[in-house]
Parts: C-alpha cells; structure tokens; sequence
C-alpha cells in the first residue's frame, strides 16, 4: 500500500471509492512481496502493482467489482495449469490478493495512517481477509506502538463502522501486529473465530509501515560514499559518522540522510541508549585503524538488536583486530556476529564494486541465503514463505 498511498488518500480525501488488491500472501516464486498493492480509481484508471504482469488483468477487474458492490474478496493465483487465456503465475509460485473497497466510509482511519507514513511514524493495518461472518471480512484495525511506560490497552474498535470485533479478537491481533511492525515484517496471521492464537477460520492481513532500517557507515573514507549510495538506493536510512571533520561533510556522502562528527563508539552508544537501533540495523565499520574500529566494535558486538556488523580490511588486518577484540573481552559467541573482511567474493576492486560485495552480503544475511550462484543451486530461487 505505501506505494499508492499519496493517489490512494487523494482519492479517498475526494469522498471517492475505489478498489484495492493487495498481496496478502505468497508461495514459492513470487515477484511482489506482501503488501504489494494496485488501486483501481474512481474513473477506472490504475496505480501499483500486484505481480509484475502475471495476473494485473484479473486483479484490476477483481478491484474494480469490489468498489462497483462494496463486497471484498480473496483470491488465489497459482500456475494457469496449461491455460494460456487463465491468470497464473508463470514462475510457479502463489499468490494470495485480497481486493476491497476502500473510502472514508469502509477505512475511515486511511488519514492517520498517510500522515504516519508521510512522517516516517511506525504504523501498522491490520485487515480481516477470511471470517465465517461475512461481514467481519474487511475490517481493519489501525495498530501504532505501544507507548513507553504505558499500560497496554484493549484494541480499539473495528474501522468499519458496519460491525464490531469481539474484543478478544482485536486484543490478540493488536498484540501480534506489534510485533511485526518492531521487526518490519508484513505477514498473514491465522486465529480461531474467538481470536485464538491456535484455530482456524480467521485470517488476519498486517501491514507494516516501519521506518526504513537504518544503514550506520562508520568511517568517512572513499568507499564509503559507494557504500552510502548502494544502502540508500536499497531503501536504507544511511547514517555516516567519522570523528574527523574534514572527512565528515555532507558533501562527500550526498546520498546519506545525515552526516555525523563524532567518534563512532560514542554515536553508537547514543544511538543505542535512545532506542534508534533495531534488528533491522546493519552497521559497516570501514576504518581499518584500530583507535575507530576497535571502540566501536566491542560495543556494536555486544548490541543484540543489530541486524548485520561488518568490517573492512584484510584478513592480516582482520586477524590483528581479532587479537586486539579478545583482548578487550570479548567472546568467541561475540566475535562470531563479525562479517570480516566484510563482503561476499565477487572480485571487485573500486569503491563501487566494493559496495556492492557488502550489499550483497547484507542481502543474503538477512534473508538466512547462502549468497551462492543460483545457476548451482537446486532449490526456489525464494525460499518458503519469503
């Protein structure tokens, strides 16, 4: 939804109604990711995508029926089974999209959500696509964070003012959302009809609308430029902070969203200690001088919510740091988290091909993949439920 929510809040700001598909699930080979969505407008024209191609046709009329009769709908995709003229996926795999109307009558809480996501204010919606009673499908329930040192609450009541939600119900999905909407992840939740984490009958769609994850490019030297540019175009909040002033310019990392002076240790801490880290976090320490890397790495190492800690340098450069990282306590629990010499084996030399070695095993750590060509492997190129 993120990616049609400015024509999706213009259109609903208009007192219009219109049909959203969103992917809700997938199997196997996918091209989109759950959340992916495409809204048909009030004049039959169309924003997003839900596939790439494969089923756009059949989504857009799926769409375009459910603002016309105000009915959701949740439909598979799966292969054509030999159909030219069939909606199928031709990579295999499956998809799940789940259209209904969208207005300030069926989503009356859509402006919040567009000015948390605007702000950059984690958010989260969570839509009922599969009920027993008809008329639960389709409501949604709008889920922020829990606020610090406050008692959590029951779950507000349904968005659709056409029926209400038990309030066990909202309670268990409002506590799951929050979870996924911490850890980025949009995700297919099932329950009992009664809210039941353990049951059947009850699917629960939450999107997330996270803060992008943040990239910390510790080290203000040449390849981190490439290395900034390559994190913001994968969609990073790209930090880079060099206690030297004369490298540290906003100049040199136009790509980054702020340039910090400072020794990295201390920016870390603070970080840390304001709750702006989470395991979404990678942080690529690229000094290679033991006063910057070592201070900084004895604490990242020890920060559980970092997603990915790298380090530039030679394995010569890497052994002596070892020594030197030991030597201030750390473990060899702690010191396994390290990705040193940092990167995958592609070959590269310069500043740009370096950062795309780092990106890629940024990638592959985060997805659990070996980071191996795909022509060698026999296995999805997706793995189950990516």
């Amino acid at each position: 939804m993120r990616e049609v929510m400015r024509e999706l809040a213009g259109w609903w700001g208009a007192g219009a109604t219109v049909g959203m598909g969103t992917v809700v699930a997938i199997r196997g080979s996918s091209p989109r990711e759950p959340g992916a969505s495409m809204v048909v407008g009030p004049t039959g024209e169309v924003v997003g995508s839900v596939s790439g191609g494969c089923v756009e046709a059949a989504v857009y009329e799926l769409s375009r029926e459910a603002a016309a009769t105000g009915k959701p709908a949740l439909v598979r995709y799966g292969s054509s089974g030999g159909d030219p003229y069939a909606p199928g996926l031709t990579c295999g795999g499956r998809l799940d999209v789940f259209a209904s109307p969208v207005s300030a009558d069926t989503f009356p809480g859509l402006d919040g959500v567009a000015r948390d996501v605007y702000a950059g204010r984690p958010v989260a919606v969570a839509t009922i696509v599969e009920h027993p009673d008809a008329a639960i499908v389709g409501q949604r329930l709008v889920v922020r964070p829990q606020q610090p040192g406050m008692a959590d609450r029951p779950a507000p009541a349904s968005l659709d003012s056409s029926a209400s939600l038990p309030g066990r119900v909202g309670d268990a999905v409002t506590a799951d959302a929050r979870g996924l909407l911490a850890a980025g992840r949009s995700e297919c939740l099932s329950y009992g009809p009664r809210g039941q984490r353990r049951g059947e009958g009850l699917q629960v769609f939450v999107q997330s609308f996270a803060p992008p994850p943040r990239m910390l490019v510790l080290g203000g030297i040449d390849y981190a430029a490439a290395v900034a540019r390559i994190g913001s175009f994968l969609g990073y909040r790209v930090t880079v902070c060099d206690a030297r002033p004369l490298f540290a310019t906003p100049d040199r990392f136009p790509d980054a969203a702020e340039v910090v002076v400072d020794w990295p240790h201390r920016y870390l801490q603070r970080e840390a200690q304001a709750g702006n880290l989470d395991v979404r976090t990678v942080v690529c320490v690229l000094t290679h001088d033991p006063k910057f890397d070592v201070p900084v790495l004895s604490l990242a190492l020890r920060l559980p919510q970092l997603g990915y800690i790298g380090a530039m340098g030679s394995r010569q450069t890497h052994l002596e740091r070892l020594e030197r990282l030991r030597a201030a306590g750390l473990t060899d629990i702690e010191l396994s988290r390290l990705s040193s010499p940092v990167g995958l084996d592609l070959g590269g030399r310069t500043p740009e091909e370096t950062a795309v070695s780092i990106a890629a095993e940024i990638i592959a750590a985060r997805s659990g993949a070996s980071g191996a060509r795909l022509r060698d492997l026999d296995k999805p190129i997706h793995r189950p439920g990516s």
